[in-house]
């Protein structure tokens, strides 16, 4: 958490106000400055704080794309590019505001970690509450190798055969499936949330083992998590703790889940049961889920 609706909405929300934005200062905060000096790196990785800086510092942001769960920002300076990137880890968010004091959740004004001014009046402030999010300045993307293994985005023609060909494979085809669709070498984005529910609205057992299940089994899991990515795009992603998007707001997907977080099922009204798996806390409906 967050995760890809999660992302995709604070993507959208800070688009608009920093695109063709250049990067005029970076101000990093003490938590971050203390992490690099004890040798334990606190959101920016990969690069030392006075590398990060000259990788960002005075670059124009010419694109914003999100990618699983990352959000990609291409920097440009007389002709040279960088490429910014963020991962949200469990608390993560982004703020545009004129200044710190503008950001209306105390928690997360309180536990602001680096702050980008921009040359259009505007900040924008990456906060983080647990410190587990992380932000790189990279010379291009072979820098950081996994990104590159990502799968195809789930909305694209060519994520069903590539989820096929991976879940089919012998690193998933003896595990429970909700392993597999967690993955995002086999389909990007989908987290704890949206893998719960996406489970329930197929039908089938997070604890199934891919080898068990019927082609049309694997193809409603299929279906079924891209619509409850969508849906949950659609309703401003999940706030189930402390996720915020760029505007301050919480997301109403929450309210349509029907195991994630829940004692009753939404769909049969039986008992919600909880199970660990892949060190996630599993929500299922036995009654439902076969």
């Amino acid at each position: 958490m967050p995760e890809l609706p999660e992302v995709e909405n604070v993507k959208r929300g800070i688009e608009p106000k920093i695109l063709g934005a250049t990067i005029t200062d970076v101000t990093f905060s003490e938590k971050v400055i203390a992490g690099k000096n004890s040798g334990k790196a606190t959101i920016i990785k990969g690069t030392s704080l006075e590398t990060f800086k000259e990788r960002t510092n005075q670059y124009k942001i010419v694109q914003i794309y999100r990618r699983s769960k990352y959000i990609f920002f291409e920097l440009e300076k007389n002709n040279e590019t960088k490429i910014m990137m963020c991962h949200f880890g469990m608390t993560g968010a982004f703020f545009t505001v004129p200044e710190l004091e503008d950001i209306g959740i105390e928690t997360h004004k309180k536990h602001w970690h680096v702050i980008f001014q921009l040359d259009n009046g505007l900040k924008l402030i990456y906060t983080d509450i647990r410190r587990f999010g992380e932000i790189r300045a990279l010379e291009d993307l072979h820098e950081y190798p996994s990104v590159l293994k990502i799968a195809p985005e789930p909305f694209v023609t060519e994520a069903y055969d590539h989820y096929l060909d991976k879940i089919l494979s012998k690193k998933f085809i003896s595990k429970p499936i909700k392993v597999g669709i967690l993955d995002h070498t086999v389909i990007a984005g989908c987290g704890n949330i949206y893998a719960c529910e996406a489970l329930i609205r197929a039908g089938v057992l997070p604890t199934r083992i891919v080898s068990d299940l019927t082609q049309i089994e694997l193809k409603r899991v299929f279906k079924e998590v891209v619509q409850v990515l969508q849906d949950g795009i659609d309703s401003g992603g999940s706030s189930i703790s402390d996720y915020y998007n760029a505007d301050g707001e919480k997301g109403t997907m929450q309210e349509k889940h029907l195991v994630y977080g829940k004692k009753i099922c939404g769909q049969c009204g039986g008992t919600v049961h909880q199970q660990v798996i892949a060190t996630r806390n599993t929500h299922y409906c036995p009654n439902c889920q076969k």
